[in-house]
């Protein structure tokens, strides 16, 4: 019997070593090619890099204008997950919380399910209208706002579990206290949810930094470039792809969401813990 479970330990350790080594390798491989130096890509490409280099970094920054690419990114991320984030609570909560006359709850949250469900190239053309008799075509604001239109469905949905499993005790002892409704939802509800919070803003915050479709239609300055499509044109003079450069920019678009998620665990670990319900 021992020998049996040690050898299915070893196999189940030999399976997780190989679902590891698949998953993290392409990590490897794009750190290593942004390390690598251009003359070692050519021809066939070793495991291991044979020295070590800088300059696909230092070029992101000095030619290619890539510092300015992260700062668009960084403000059309992190406006469109505040606005995300402050309609998608809100309507959850009425959601969950108060009834809708004819029974229109359930159409409602399907329908608003039906927005996240359908692809987003969907909505370009109405999206492409609208932003062009706003006179807003060419800014920010068309990727914020298609950002934020994909982004709540999500929140709301993700968010109306949350609120429903909260005990309504809780808020009509807050309400026999003399808590306003403004208080008792910033001061009971929301801190009550904040692991579905930080959980929800991680994956509205990967999706708005990855976005490149609305970047793409939406974007014609290449002043107003995201990360993503500031990747997509890394294109030398034959229109060949760096992969130096490609590499290295993949590199540092993952450090802020890295960030993100460090930080977002943390306040979800300790949100858990503070905001437990007791009886």
């Amino acid at each position: 019997m021992k020998i049996k479970r040690r050898a299915a330990a070893a196999l189940k350790a030999l399976m997780c070593a190989a679902v590891l080594f698949i998953a993290l390798f392409p990590i490897y491989w794009l750190l290593a090619m942004a390390v690598r130096p251009a003359e070692e890509m050519s021809g066939r490409i070793s495991l291991l890099p044979q020295s070590f280099t800088a300059e696909h970094f230092i070029r992101l920054f000095d030619s290619k204008d890539f510092g300015l690419a992260i700062a668009n990114s960084l403000q059309t991320t992190g406006v469109s997950l505040v606005f995300s984030l402050i309609i998608g609570i809100c309507a959850a909560y009425v959601i969950a919380r108060h009834r809708f006359r004819f029974g229109l709850k359930r159409p409602l949250t399907y329908w608003i399910l039906l927005v996240r469900v359908l692809p987003p190239v969907a909505f370009t053309i109405p999206l492409y209208t609208m932003f062009g008799k706003a006179g807003i075509l060419g800014t920010k604001w068309p990727v914020i706002l298609a950002c934020v239109l994909i982004n709540v469905p999500l929140i709301i949905w993700f968010l109306i579990s949350f609120f429903r499993e909260l005990p309504e005790e809780i808020e009509e002892s807050a309400k026999v206290d003399g808590a306003t409704e403004w208080q008792l939802f910033c001061r009971v509800v929301l801190p009550l949810v904040a692991p579905g919070i930080a959980a929800v803003a991680m994956l509205s915050f990967m999706y708005a930094w990855n976005e490149y479709t609305y970047t793409v239609i939406f974007t014609r300055s290449p002043g107003n470039y995201t990360v993503p499509l500031a990747l997509s044109v890394l294109n030398t003079e034959d229109n060949l792809t760096n992969f130096g450069l490609v590499s290295a920019g993949g590199v540092i678009s993952v450090v802020p969401i890295m960030l993100f998620v460090i930080f977002a665990q943390n306040y979800l670990i300790s949100g858990l813990s503070s905001g437990a319900v007791k009886e």
